[in-house]
């Protein structure tokens, strides 16, 4: 899933030159200059702070989508760990509170991309408090760099009770990094650095090079490829501009190519926004139709680019795809993705006609 783009510049990019593994970036300022893009194009990285936020959601969200943003069955898991260990921090004690405000506003929702525009989490809490202080408003930041952050913020909590959810989802996160998910996130991050690893390797080696033309041609050449523990199928895209994305997608648990399927899922976000705009009636567009259409279509364009791109990746997408779905992988999957995730032929065309296009005939 995509944020709409800002037309700001890079606030703190999550870009780096490392090509692997890191253990969630550096403290960072809210004036921190933003860093240059990385010399080798969408680096493989992990980010402590994005997990951290997006757990939080997590904890908070029922998951009810056909191809879920979360990982099956992680809120589950993280409660069963707690509970072995005796835990109950301020996000347990408030969750009723924060999903009650979270049911009453759409635009906090949003709010799981915000940690993509940050380079820590003692960053992203320093400008909240800074933003809860200004009472959300841009004007009064003191430098552009801080405005920035402020409008990226004032964009998911923009009332003031909005505002308000976010002082104790701050504080309720902080209460839960230090009681249990700085210690969670280093033993899963040790454990499956090796699969890090891997993913990196068949990115860099492989896969990036077969979709690079399309990264190229739909303003896309760089970024951040971000593995996220709790994501599952439905990443999470931030865009600034040609050399400067993050595309956070799930962490495999065993078989990399499942990092890549998401990312191919993701960076056809737009194409596909476009083809469904250009083809449903207004009073369809309010009737949220077209939110189904691109939810489906976004499946369909990432099997349809992997098709003409990296074609033996096309089967293991389509059996994730189904799973994630919580459908059979066995029989005849392609018939079964068509039937799940089903579009007008007008559609399905557009999105064709625009992959053509992007690719030059490839």
């Amino acid at each position: 899933m995509k944020m709409q783009r800002l037309g700001l510049f890079p606030l703190v990019v999550v870009m780096s030159c490392a090509p692997a593994v890191s253990t969630g970036g550096g403290a960072g300022g809210a004036s921190s200059a933003p860093q240059q893009a990385p010399a080798r194009p969408w680096p493989v990285l992990t980010r402590k702070h994005v997990d951290l936020w997006l757990h939080g959601y997590a904890m908070l969200l029922r998951d009810t989508a056909t191809v879920p943003v979360f990982r099956r069955g992680y809120r589950a898991k993280i409660e069963a760990l707690k509970a072995q260990r005796g835990l109950k921090t301020m996000l347990d004690v408030n969750r009723e509170s924060l999903q009650s405000r979270l049911a009453l506003s759409p635009a906090i929702f949003n709010g799981q991309f915000a940690p993509m525009y940050f380079a820590s989490f003692e960053q992203m809490r320093q400008v909240i408090g800074l933003f809860l202080q200004a009472e959300g408003n841009p004007r009064a930041a003191n430098d552009q760099t801080l405005a920035q952050y402020f409008a990226v913020l004032a964009q998911s909590y923009p009332a003031a009770a909005d505002r308000e959810w976010l002082r104790l989802f701050s504080e309720a996160l902080e209460d839960e990094r230090r009681q249990f998910y700085d210690a969670y996130w280093n033993s899963e991050n040790s454990a499956k650095i090796t699969v890090v690893r891997e993913t990196d390797s068949l990115w860099q080696g492989d896969y990036r090079l077969k979709l690079q033309r399309f990264l190229n041609n739909t303003q896309q050449e760089t970024g951040d490829l971000i593995l996220a523990l709790t994501l599952g199928g439905e990443g999470r895209t931030v865009n600034f501009g040609s050399r400067q994305n993050g595309v956070a997608v799930t962490w495999p648990e065993r078989d990399p190519r499942e990092a890549i399927y998401v990312f191919a899922h993701e960076v056809v976000s737009g194409l596909v926004t476009t083809a469904v705009n250009d083809n449903i009636t207004p009073n369809d567009l309010r009737m949220g139709v077209g939110t189904r259409y691109v939810t489906a279509g976004s499946v369909r364009a990432g099997a349809m680019l992997l098709e003409r791109t990296a074609k033996e990746l096309v089967p293991g997408y389509t059996r994730f795809y189904l799973s994630q779905a919580g459908l059979s992988t066995s029989g005849d999957i392609d018939a079964r993705l068509v039937a799940t995730f089903s579009l007008p032929d007008v559609v399905r065309q557009a999105i064709e006609r625009q992959l053509d296009v992007i690719l030059g005939g490839i």
